[in-house]
């Protein structure tokens, strides 16, 4: 994948970057929903905000000690009691509505196009495409020395294999975990899930435009939590259908019968860096 990267470098990269400022760059509806939401409620802190300094700025002028050398003990105002628990209210609401919508969105998707099974593992993932042949494959972090020199900035986000969906596709993802609590998280695309051991979740997740989107487990799982980078890769339906024909054969498991030669037996520096890598 390394050798191939060149012919992969198209599209959207969503990544955090340097002195970035505000929600990464939104690659599906999920997201887009999420960004506005975000809005939303950073008007409404704005508002409150400038309110208060300006009240808080009259008070200080009007109720100044030469303006009031006699100070009010006007105390236990109905008018005022009640607005500052009305209106405090009203926010909540209107923050609240739109809220539990977006969960609700966020949720998962009646209209699943394919599903793909994620499990966490200490440290790395493993995915399975039960719509495709039901192959599977584990995804872990590329070394810098791995990466192109253009490409260091990715070092701890870059992965061996990635995660390949089809651009416009709704994506139904379950999620498990192995050992711990894991996190699966991808910022730009809006999901985010936990792999619970002995529990399915469910959420899904939509990419509208080509390219890679990066995430990383959230959930602090370990020594070696940060061996968990995430690297979906948004490729057209045309091309996800040629790298599921290869991925199968790539993929394939232990049990099924080899397409030529039967494979040969490990030699015991294969079985300590299978090990290793574990």
């Amino acid at each position: 994948m390394v050798a191939a990267g060149p012919a992969w470098a198209q599209g959207v990269v969503g990544a955090p970057t340097p002195w970035g400022m505000g929600l990464q760059e939104s690659g599906g509806p999920i997201k887009d929903a999420i960004a506005d939401f975000n809005t939303l409620v950073f008007v409404i802190i704005v508002a409150i905000t400038i309110f208060v300094l300006a009240l808080l700025g009259w008070c200080v002028w009007r109720y100044r000690a030469e303006a009031n050398p006699t100070p009010s003990t006007t105390s236990h105002n109905t008018l005022l009691e009640v607005a500052w628990t009305v209106v405090p209210v009203l926010i909540l609401v209107v923050i609240a509505i739109p809220s539990f919508r977006l969960i609700y969105y966020q949720d998962r998707t009646p209209n699943a196009d394919l599903t793909i099974s994620v499990q966490g593992r200490q440290w790395y993932w493993n995915y399975t495409y039960p719509d495709h042949g039901n192959f599977n494959f584990d995804s872990y972090p590329l070394q810098e020395d791995q990466l192109p020199a253009n490409q260091r900035h990715l070092f701890r986000l870059a992965v061996d294999n990635e995660l390949v969906i089809p651009v416009g596709a709704n994506i139904r993802v379950l999620t498990t975990g192995r050992d711990v609590i894991h996190s699966f998280f991808v910022p730009a695309l809006g999901v985010q899930r936990y792999t619970i051991p002995g529990r399915a979740l469910e959420t899904w997740m939509r990419a509208d435009r080509e390219g890679v989107y990066y995430g990383q487990c959230n959930q602090i799982c370990g020594t070696n939590h940060w061996f968990m980078p995430i690297a979906v890769r948004a490729v057209s339906p045309q091309e996800f259908e040629r790298w599921v024909a290869e991925a199968r054969t790539r993929f394939a498991r232990a049990e099924d019968p080899a397409p030529a030669v039967l494979a040969a037996p490990a030699t015991t520096d294969t079985v300590q860096i299978a090990e290793a890598r574990r």
